[in-house]
């Protein structure tokens, strides 16, 4: 598991003050999360991108009522994955319904997607108005049989492709074998299947390959990969395509030595990219979800006992993955800091003025539960006491709604919400 240690404010999304007044607010452990980031982040992505591409937030990230009522209000997509979801962004629209702040969001616009959709996930999304990537033929059959409109259904295909896609690590699974979507190879014999069912009609693409990429330049490679195979897809069809959806995986940084990911030239390369493919004239999904809500948000736990056995010091947390899952399963830490008190007397990892400078210790983070699998992270960070706090960053995406909650029935952990002001 990596080190988590960082001196990178650019990761934390509350100042050491804001942190300490999250914490007296309520109990902690808690989540922390700012909607004025989250919008920030949104209005800057979209202006990046050509006009073409419609950005769908990935709910998945983080569910968050007051982060997809904050979206649906600039007019957002939304990619969602189950039932829950989609009731979850139903509800969102229409909480912000009668007070938009920017561009109103109407019915539709937004993604479903799935590798195993249950009959009432493609029925949420049919009443919704969402365009369903179906990832095979039984997908096609149950909305043929269940479709009865003047016109037939536009669905988008997931396509998994054969080669040319890269993962920096393997969350998507990049080119290797899948549970989503029909394999590149298979896909004629798709199209050919999907004829049987007039009142479908295949009209649209998803292709998604990579989670968590900090480099615009493979993105693009990715993406013209993407573009590659709907061209095909329309030439098998014999009619154009109207919407190609290239998935997420755009990036955020989790430690001090890691770039950002630069939306410029993401954007700029995207409009070469569909100046150079002016066979297809529809409408372009992404689908952000860490991007925009990991940032936003912070984790606050304080340290229940400090323990030294057989060489390593442990600092036990009140949270672990619990609350914090990504790590066990991804081997990649959040970054973390202690935050010191009003008093100054809790020394921070960046030996920061508010706190005096000490040496730094090697800790393994461990939470709470009754197994040893429940480790976040490694952080040299000053000498911790039962009482102090840490703050852990890029907490707003896959966090509280990834982990494993009621696991020993701990309390659920509470979530504020905030504007800013207090950041």
């Amino acid at each position: 598991m990596s080190t988590a240690t960082t001196t990178d404010g650019r990761l934390f999304a509350l100042s050491d003050a804001a942190a300490l007044l999250a914490a007296d607010s309520v109990d902690t452990p808690c989540f922390a999360y700012r909607i004025d980031l989250a919008r920030e982040r949104f209005l800057d992505l979209r202006a990046a991108l050509p006009r073409r591409v419609n950005l769908a937030y990935a709910v998945k990230s983080n569910p968050g009522p007051p982060l997809l009522a904050e979206l649906a209000r600039w007019g957002a997509w939304f990619d969602c994955a189950s039932a829950g979801e989609v009731a979850a962004v139903g509800t969102a629209r229409h909480a912000v319904g009668a007070h938009p702040a920017g561009p109103s969001a109407v019915p539709g616009r937004m993604v479903f997607a799935g590798p195993a959709k249950s009959e009432a996930d493609l029925r949420a999304a049919l009443a919704a108005g969402a365009r369903i990537q179906v990832d095979g033929i039984e997908d096609v059959q149950r909305l043929a049989a269940w479709h009865h409109g003047p016109e037939p259904l536009a669905i988008n295909v997931r396509v998994h492709p054969l080669e040319g896609v890269s993962e920096t690590a393997s969350i998507i699974g990049g080119s290797g074998p899948s549970a989503f979507g029909v394999d590149e190879e298979e896909l004629p014999q798709f199209v050919g299947a999907c004829a049987e069912y007039p009142t479908v009609r295949l009209s649209g693409l998803q292709v998604f390959s990579a989670s968590n990429e900090l480099d615009a330049a493979a993105l693009l490679a990715n993406h013209r990969t993407a573009l590659g195979i709907g061209e095909r897809l329309q030439s098998l069809l014999g009619h154009d395509l109207d919407l190609i959806d290239l998935g997420g995986g755009l990036g955020i940084p989790y430690a001090d030595d890691s770039p950002e990911l630069d939306i410029r030239a993401l954007g700029a390369g995207l409009a070469e990219l569909l100046a150079a493919n002016a066979w297809f004239t529809g409408e372009v999904v992404l689908e952000p979800g860490r991007w925009l809500s990991g940032p936003t948000g912070v984790y606050l736990t304080r340290v229940v006992r400090v323990k030294r056995s057989r060489g390593t010091t442990f600092a036990i947390l009140q949270g672990g993955i619990n609350h914090l899952l990504r790590p066990l399963m991804t081997g990649q830490s959040f970054p973390v800091r202690s935050v010191p008190d009003r008093r100054g007397l809790t020394v921070t990892d960046s030996g920061s003025e508010d706190g005096a400078a000490g040496e730094l210790t090697a800790y393994t983070l461990a939470g709470p539960l009754c197994t040893s699998l429940d480790r976040i992270g490694t952080a040299e960070l000053g000498p911790l006491e039962p009482g102090d706090l840490l703050m852990f960053g890029q907490a707003g995406a896959y966090g509280f709604t990834q982990a494993m909650t009621n696991f020993l029935s701990h309390p659920v952990p509470e979530q504020l919400w905030l504007d800013g002001s207090s950041a």
